[in-house]
Parts: structure tokens; sequence; C-alpha cells
């Protein structure tokens, strides 16, 4: 799965350049493949077992206990589901890239197949590898096919999360080596590192550092500014996947990293980590509602709404976190599709300025439906898919936090008045500027790609538990663990014990 988009960047990167047209359908021939692969992975999981599943493993270099190791289970599975759903998606909709379109391509390729690595290495050198190979891709399209700022965003974005990657590379080399003295040799194997001993102090550093590098690439307050700018000059399919996809890397690392090899630093820093997702909660919602850029409205959605997996993750209880693994795949779907439909207006207008638009449901009546639902989901609308993991992450922190988690549903309220707000500006009331009244509404093509993510937000929302089935060992694990080697606050009643 991981090695298919890029042999299919390999064979993009050799098409002549006159024959370069032929790059998408190549491109999507392969990430539809990566999607069925995916599927088949998500249909023949075994939604009881808690363990890694299609596991592979191959050494690397044995002497330094690098790995080649390969595995799936309930908290990677839909993120992997969610990479290859979205890919062949966002193909679909490069319509608008004009230029080199074999090295757009190519990079789009080589990003699918450092976000699979991600979500499936069970090798921590491994897992480094692919977090930064997926850099370079990312850096590239938006800075070669991003808007007018683009080299400073993907620069910003590139420096950003290569500091965090020091943090988490030495935090890395850190553990190969106190695996080598408790062992009697170095490994980066996820499933032994789990078995080391670390005393509570060490464990305390070691969060930091881990926290440091995920915490910028969720981002976490105050730890965000570079995303609006990146979200805003980026390509409509940089900011899909992007947001859909890359931001997830963050608090995948959170769930899959700092809790079960950290346990005690992971509680002892709960509070801390629970504050700064309430903080990110409100204060993206606020910068959102007076933002005069849609785009940037959007962005800044995410910083709230990403803020919510965060607190379901460090309530560390099985319905905060299924519910915080279950949003990463929400946010993913309803914000993608809230991007790419900002990419579509923007395709016909050429402008993200909300007060240059008005009454627009008049003459783009699909559109404005689209919209509409979209929103709704976004908002956290019973039957959509946005409900379903806001209401578990608010259900399972309560209890743990309760005044963060009243806190928290206030950003649930201020979700619905931006993006209706919004909503209203841009498509409610007259139309008058001449610019507006010969827009064209949604074209088959378009409403084509919209339809799966459509179909997938309703689905989700009035039918989690196929979702919530396969996402609930792998939880329920991670929870016992915690449980079962740290000390809890006064107050805490334990779940699994």
């Amino acid at each position: 799965m991981i090695w298919l988009p890029v042999l299919g960047a390999a064979i993009v990167a050799t098409i002549p350049r006159r024959r370069s047209e032929i790059a998408l359908p190549i491109g999507l021939g392969f990430s539809a493949l990566v999607l069925a692969l995916a599927g088949n992975v998500v249909w023949t999981f075994a939604k009881g077992d808690a363990g890694f599943q299609f596991a592979e493993r191959a050494s690397i270099y044995e002497a330094w206990g690098i790995t080649y190791h390969l595995g799936v289970d309930g908290i990677s599975l839909l993120l992997v589901a969610l990479t290859a759903f979205l890919m062949p998606i966002g193909i679909l909709a490069s319509a608008s890239v004009k230029e080199r379109h074999k090295e757009y391509m190519a990079a789009m390729l080589m990003l699918e197949a450092g976000l699979l690595g991600v979500f499936l290495s069970l090798d921590l050198v491994l897992f480094f590898v692919f977090f930064e190979v997926m850099l370079v891709p990312m850096y590239f399209i938006i800075g070669i096919w991003g808007g007018e700022r683009r080299v400073y965003a993907a620069l910003k974005f590139f420096l950003y999360t290569a500091i965090g990657s020091a943090f988490l590379l030495a935090g890395i080399i850190f553990l190969g080596a106190m695996a080598s003295d408790q062992f009697g040799a170095p490994t980066f194997d996820y499933t032994m590192l789990l078995m080391l001993d670390i005393p509570t102090s060490t464990q305390r550093w070691l969060f930091v550092g881990f926290a440091l590098a995920f915490a910028i690439k969720v981002p976490l307050f105050p730890f965000h500014t570079w995303l609006p700018d990146a979200h805003v000059e980026a390509p409509t399919v940089g900011s899909v996947m992007l947001a859909g996809v890359l931001l997830k890397m963050g608090t995948y690392g959170l769930v899959r990293f700092n809790l079960p090899l950290f346990p005690q630093a992971s509680v002892d820093f709960a509070g801390v980590m629970v504050a700064l997702a309430v903080i990110g909660i409100i204060y993206g919602a606020l910068v959102a509602i007076v933002q005069p850029d849609i785009k940037r409205l959007v962005a800044y959605s995410s910083v709230s709404h990403l803020g919510f997996i965060v607190l379901g993750t460090f309530a560390l209880s099985a319905q905060g976190l299924s519910g915080g693994v279950i949003q990463m795949v929400n946010h993913g779907l309803t914000t993608g599709a809230l991007f790419l439909l900002v990419g579509m207006i923007y395709d016909r207008r050429h402008t993200r300025l909300i007060s240059d638009y008005g009454g627009i449901a008049r003459v783009m009546p699909i559109f404005a439906g689209l919209f509409l639902f979209t929103a709704f989901a976004s908002a956290g609308l019973p039957g959509l898919n946005g409900f379903v993991g806001e209401f578990l992450v608010l259900l399972g922190s309560y209890a743990r936090h309760p005044a963060a988690t009243i806190t928290a549903a206030f950003g649930v309220l201020l979700a619905a008045i931006y993006l209706l707000w919004a909503y209203e500006r841009v498509f409610t009331g007259p139309n008058e500027k001449p610019e507006n009244q010969g827009l064209k509404d949604l074209n088959a093509r378009e409403i084509g790609i919209m339809i799966p993510l459509v179909a997938v937000i309703i689905f989700l929302g009035v039918y989690p538990k196929p979702a919530l089935d396969r996402i609930g060992p792998s939880v329920d694990a991670v929870v016992e663990r915690v449980e079962s080697f740290a000390v809890l606050p006064d107050g805490w009643e334990a779940e699994t014990r």
C-alpha cells in the first residue's frame, strides 16, 4: 500500500513533458488502487482484536535495531482509510492546476506514501523517516502551486515542523539507547519499547519532547501560527490534504506514542494539555468569527476542532479517546469538503473575501446547499458525522475535567455562529455585484467529487457503530495501559481496574 504511490510517482516522473496531461489519470489510477487495498483492510479487519494486524517485519539495520515493521490497529485503521479516500478525490479536484502537471502529481503520490507510512509504522526510526519524507512534497505543493505568498508559507510550514522534529528525533534516540541498556541491544520497535521501565522523571522529559513535535503538527495552541498561512497559500488540494490528513499526524502521534510509552507523564501533564486544548477551541472559534477571508476562516476552524481531539485524548477515558479518534476522521471529511467548496468558488471568482460575495445562492443553489450541509456537519449537527466525535469527547472528558468540558462546549456554539454567519454573508440577501450575477453552479465533475464526501458524512453520522467497533478495543488497551502503569490523581476513578 505504501509503495504503490511511490511506484506511481516514479512512473509519472518519467512522462515526457509534452505528454504531461496523462499524469492526472495515471495518478488517479494508482490512488484508486491504494483506496481498493485500504478498503480491503477495513473490510477484513478483525474488529474485536486490540493488537496490530496485517503486520510486516524485516530487519533494516540489525546492529542498530532498526526494522521495517508495519501494522494497523483500530487507532490507525480509519486514518489509513481516510488518507486513501481523500487522495483520489483531491486528484479529481486538481483541474485548477495549470502547470507542471507531472511534478504536481508525483508530489501528491509521494505525499500519500509518506502519510500511509506514518500511520502504519511500528518502528520509531521508520516512523520518523516517513514523518519527515511527508514534509518535502507538501513543501513543494505549497511553494510551487500556492498563492502569492506561497514561498513564505511553505518555508514557515517547513521550519515549524522541522523544529518539532528535532525534539522527536532526540527522544527516539534516547529511547533506543535506553532499550540497549535494558535489553542488551538497541531497538526502536514500538512493541519492544512498550516493555521499557522508564522512570517517571525521564518519562516527563520524553513526553515534553514528543508532545512538542506533535503539538506543532496538530497544531495545538500556541503553536498554530503556521497553519493559517499554509492553508491560505496552498492550492485547494493542498489544503484538503493538509487539513484532512496531515494535521492528524500530530493527534495520532499523541495517542500512539505519548500515552502508551509515557503513561505516568501523560497523567501528570493531562491538565496542561486539556487547558491548551480548550484555549485552542475557544480562541480558534473567536478568531474564525472575525475573519474576512473565507479560507482563513476555515483554517482557524481547524484550530478549534482539533482542540476537541486533544481534549478527548487527555481525558484518558475510553469514551473521550474513542471520540478523539473518530473526530480525526470526521474533521478530515468535513474540513476537506469545506476547502474543496471554497476552492470551487475561488476558481470562478478569484477572491476569498467574504465581502465580495452576497446572494450567490440565487445563481448557485447546488453549491449553496452543499456548503450549508457541510457547515452543519462541521458544527456538529446531530445526524451528521461531526456530532458523534464531539459528543463522545465531551461525554468522556466531563468526569475528570468538568470545567474544561463545559467551556469547550461553548466552542460547539461558536462553530455554528462563525459558519452560519459566513453562509449568510456569502449566500443570502440580494445578488447585487455584477461579478456574481454570472456565476455558474457546480458542474457534473464537481458534484461527483462532493457526492462521496456527503455520503460518508451522513453514514458516519447516522451509523457510527462499525467505525467505533473497530476503534474500541485498541482504545481500551491504551486506557488500560495508562491506568495500569500510572498513579491516578485523587478523584479520578479508574475505568479498567
